[in-house]
């Protein structure tokens, strides 16, 4: 029975070789890019910091993957902790990008999309009801996956995870096909944007009274990207 060190290593592994042809950035012109996050300068991604001042520190982060994530304070159960350009600039034009998502027990990644990128996922731990739904007409395709089993979500497609253990959290990686995937988690976009979208567009376009539209955009609609 694999180690769940031992499937971890597989993981990053199996995302660092397969990106290549996967990813959606442009691809680098030069062997690395360091985003500069301190230039003035506007560019579609980040300006690169000059490459005599990059040093071995600029392709590492000590983001401690192999570590669990407090669930507890998510009101859906689970954590995502994302290792991009934003926090780690070494990954500036190389066109990928990390995730460990902890959930708790019944903890759900709730439905989202990545708008630039497709997701590789890899199970750590437990068992997950997953899928995604296709463009219209909206065909799902879901599986329950266990410890070591991987799935993929096709770029920009709805998609979603549960923990299917009442009493114990599960986790696992993906691999991403940008260096900046991005995420619209889909009831906060609908119900929690800023402003907020017509109570008049929304009571018509999910056939509801507007007074649950109203009571919907009241709640709080939460963040588990940490």
């Amino acid at each position: 029975m694999a180690s769940s060190s031992s499937l971890f290593i597989f993981a990053t592994l199996l995302g660092l070789v397969s990106w290549q042809a996967a990813a959606y950035d442009p691809s680098p012109l030069q062997d690395f890019c360091v985003a500069d996050m301190k230039s003035p300068v506007q560019v579609n991604g980040f300006p690169c910091k000059d490459p005599m001042a990059v040093n071995p520190d600029d392709f590492f982060n000590p983001a401690m993957l192999d570590q669990p994530r407090d669930t507890m304070k998510s009101k859906v159960g689970s954590n995502v902790t994302n290792i991009n350009v934003i926090n780690f600039p070494g990954l500036n034009t190389l066109g990928i990008s990390l995730a460990r998502i902890d959930y708790g027990p019944l903890g759900v990644n709730t439905p989202h999309i990545h708008p630039r990128a497709t997701e590789l996922l890899t199970v750590l731990e437990g068992t997950l009801y997953l899928g995604f739904v296709t463009s219209n007409p909206n065909r799902l395709f879901s599986k329950v996956v266990k410890k070591g089993d991987v799935f993929v979500f096709p770029k920009a497609m709805i998609h979603f995870q549960m923990n299917l253990a009442h009493d114990k959290p599960a986790a696992a990686l993906s691999s991403l096909s940008s260096q900046n995937p991005g995420v619209i988690t889909i009831a906060n976009a609908v119900f929690g944007s800023k402003p907020p979208i017509s109570d008049d567009v929304l009571a018509r376009a999910f056939q509801v009274e507007k007074d649950l539209i109203h009571w919907l955009q009241s709640q709080f609609w939460e963040n588990n990207n940490y």
